[in-house]
């Protein structure tokens, strides 16, 4: 299924999807957000992927991952966030960071590792998810990981798609 870029036009439809995923949905109205989303045949959003990237470009905030529930276990999460991964690559990030405190295994899997929560904040300070989890005093609860990304996970994308 082909990712499409998130639209304003989106946004009502993509906060639903990711509330019900029990996903953060601050700031995606930020043009700094990005997110691409893969529809079913229906037309309904049946995931969501994205990023932010810092203010220097070096380091990028995964976000927004996100399948629904008929898609789980079938490889679309993974595929998802390999593609954010690829795009923050092709950006220019050298490092990939996010925030879960349920879905450890799952980025695990995909070569994070836990990460200092203040150090991700330090280098993301204006990201959506870190001005909120400060403001809010919610940063302190939050699992961090991340993960250098590679040259070959720009090319993720394009063998992905030939496959």
């Amino acid at each position: 299924m082909p990712c499409t870029r998130a639209t304003s036009d989106d946004l009502d439809e993509l906060r639903t999807f990711l509330l019900e995923a029990d996903l953060t949905v601050a700031g995606l109205d930020s043009p700094a957000v990005r997110v691409w989303l893969e529809r079913g045949p229906e037309g309904g959003i049946t995931g969501s992927t994205g990023f932010e990237l810092s203010a220097d470009g070096a380091h990028a905030l995964i976000r927004s991952v996100a399948v629904s529930g008929s898609m789980r276990a079938s490889g679309a999460g993974t595929r998802l966030a390999r593609f954010a991964l690829a795009e923050a690559a092709r950006a220019g990030a050298g490092r990939a960071w996010l925030f879960s405190r349920r879905s450890g295994p799952f980025w695990q899997k995909l070569g994070f590792t836990p990460a200092d929560r203040d150090v991700l904040a330090s280098v993301l300070p204006g990201t959506q998810q870190v001005r909120l989890f400060t403001s809010t005093g919610q940063l302190g609860r939050e699992v961090a990981w991340s993960r250098e990304l590679v040259s070959g996970d720009a090319s993720f994308r394009v063998r992905e798609r030939g496959a």
